[in-house]
């Protein structure tokens, strides 16, 4: 949040007339909350008025006055007016020194915080504009703003609800979270407001990710409950006295996905949620849904001190629900997880080390991002070194540990030497990606043996090789996957191209990892492969093979051809141990050229 200016969000105006009353005024939301107007003061001025905002202002508020009167009191001991001076000095820079320390916002942020700064909020009013007058300290500012950022990214969040917009600060800050097919849903009262803020989402990138959806919030919230959708997020920062109905509606009625995560702004409201003697009906409210949380099965919570208090909710799994539900459920591994894990966290290769040969370009490259995203330490094996540091380089800059190797798996000292240089680096070897392959077109009666042994030295003996190399560490573990990249082809003659070599060298990769799967499964290592069809790459739209290129797509029912990243998610399920009871199988994943 700007030091200059508190947030006080979504709605809420104030009764400027009543700035010298230390009463407190009546601002109101979409929900007409009363609520004091000390919350929407400017940071410079809320220490100057008796109406501090934040616990940190209240400390600082009551250190300033506790110094005062010891300044005034001749008989204070100079070592207690220190040490205050030394607190309030920690209490007062806290906020100043998070906002120069924080990651700055991004230009459209910057544009619409100025433009809402700069705004006549009165006069929008007077012209009837609004429902209510809108103080422009209600903006959330820069802080929270990154916060919010930040929690999209850990959450991993693609859907996002969003309880009160106010000028969109807070929604743009979570769409620059998100991937960019990631949608926020924003609940405004106000439509000024959403035609406020969308010529600044208009302007950001990220802005297309936003729906602002005007009018009451709870109608909002029947409509998505009716229409099925679930978010992965959920920001409430709205009415405080409907944070508890928001908060069991969006519960009751699934709109926030299993392990979702709620996060609630305000929730320690100037430290009246725990002050015994507090009488704020805002401070009440807020301590009666904290406890109605904190005493929730479903979630688990935390309030981070941030400002006024942010609450992070999250959703836990059924398992931790199901003491209250037994004799209503089969309590077995289908309910709860095996060994109490989703599918998709049985999928991560956390603490796995891979390998993927011809790891430097096209498929091998896609192989060892993939598996690196799900967690696993990559080995990136190719001939060509600088394609081979080049990939490895990419891995490091995403967090993977990754080291490049420069093999020719056609050489039986390259390949072993491989494998010792991983176990060496790294204690094991529990995923071999064996990729590499090269393909030469001539007519079967123009084949010459060069040409068969060259195809067949590297795409079924250096394939082969790799596997014996990587499979005698594996067995020794008594755990392992071989991914092996066969082809289409094992399957049909593509045509028109004449590929007799390629055609026949990868239908031995089939029945090499067949066999393979068969003898070691019960010693705890998978043989499977992947039977790709024609890949997208750079070479393809060259201007010799367009007119294959239309051929191929006219035999693809899918009407294109595969890119790479096709491919990831089964490479990423084959190394998982979520595949476990597949050996020997040939993964096909061809558009469904392979059926006609």
């Amino acid at each position: 949040m700007k030091p200059e200016a508190k947030a006080l969000k979504s709605g809420l105006f104030i009764e400027r007339d009543r700035l010298d009353d230390h009463r407190a005024p009546v601002c109101c939301d979409a929900d007409t909350l009363q609520v004091s107007r000390s919350q929407c003061l400017p940071q410079s001025l809320s220490y100057r008025f008796s109406f501090p905002d934040t616990p940190v202002e209240v400390i600082v508020d009551l250190l300033t006055k506790a110094k005062e009167i010891a300044t005034a009191c001749g008989s204070v001991p100079e070592d207690l007016t220190s040490h205050l001076q030394k607190a309030l000095d920690i209490a007062s820079g806290l906020d100043p020194y998070l906002e120069e320390i924080t990651t700055q916002e991004s230009e459209p942020l910057a544009e619409l915080y100025k433009k809402t700064m700069s705004h006549d909020w009165d006069q929008v009013y007077k012209d009837g504009k609004t429902l209510f007058r809108l103080p422009k300290e209600c903006i959330t500012g820069h802080v929270e703003g990154q916060t919010l950022k930040m929690l999209i990214h850990m959450s991993q969040a693609k859907r996002v609800l969003e309880i009160g917009m106010f000028t969109g600060y807070g929604a743009l800050s979570m769409a620059e979270g998100l991937p960019e097919d990631g949608s926020i849903v924003a609940c405004e009262l106000e439509p000024y407001l959403k035609e406020f803020a969308q010529p600044i989402f208009d302007k950001s990138p990220h802005g297309k990710k936003i729906t602002v959806k005007t009018g009451s919030a709870m109608d909002t919230l029947k409509e998505l409950a009716a229409a099925g959708e679930q978010f992965d997020l959920v920001f409430i920062d709205a009415d405080k006295s409907n944070y508890i109905n928001y908060y069991n509606f969006i519960m009751e009625h699934n709109l926030l996905r299993l392990q979702g995560v709620i996060c609630v702004d305000n929730s320690l409201y100037k430290a009246k949620v725990y002050l015994k003697d507090a009488t704020d009906s805002n401070g009440l409210a807020l301590r009666h849904f904290n406890q109605c949380v904190s005493r929730d099965p479903r979630v688990e919570q935390v309030i981070v001190p941030l400002r006024d208090g942010i609450s992070l909710i999250r959703r836990v799994s059924v398992v931790s629900e199901r003491s209250s539900m037994q004799g209503t459920i089969t309590d077995d591994e289908v309910f709860r997880g095996v060994k109490g894990r989703s599918i998709l966290e049985r999928m991560r290769l956390d603490g796995k080390v891979a390998y993927v040969t011809g790891g430097g370009q096209g498929i091998g490259r896609a192989f060892a991002h993939a598996l690196g995203e799900a967690g696993a330490k990559v080995a990136v094996v190719d001939m060509d070194q600088a394609k081979a540091e080049a990939v490895g380089r990419e891995l490091l800059l995403k967090g993977v540990h990754a080291i490049s190797i420069t093999a020719d798996v056609s050489k039986p000292d390259d390949v072993q030497k491989m494998v010792d240089t991983i176990v060496s680096k790294w204690g094991g070897v529990h995923i071999g990606c064996n990729n590499a392959g090269i393909n030469v077109n001539s007519a079967s009666e123009d084949t010459s043996l060069e040409e068969w042994d060259k195809t067949f030295s590297v795409n079924l003996r250096g394939t082969f090789m790799c596997c014996q190399a990587a499979g005698r560490v594996m067995l020794k573990q008594g755990y392992g996957k071989i991914i092996n990249t066969a082809s289409m082809a094992s399957l049909i003659v593509p045509h028109p191209q004449k590929q007799l070599s390629y055609n026949t060298s990868k239908a031995g990769v089939v029945k090499l990892t067949q066999t393979l799967g068969t003898e070691w499964v019960d010693r705890g290592v998978r043989v499977n492969c992947i039977s790709p069809g024609i890949v997208d790459t750079p070479l393809i739209h060259s201007e010799d093979l367009r007119p294959l290129v239309q051929r191929w797509l006219s035999d693809i029912p899918a009407g294109r051809l595969a890119q790479v990243t096709d491919l990831q998610a089964a490479v990423v399920y084959l190394a998982s141990e979520a595949s476990d009871y597949m050996t020997g199988h040939n993964l096909v994943i061809e558009g469904g050229q392979s059926l006609w």
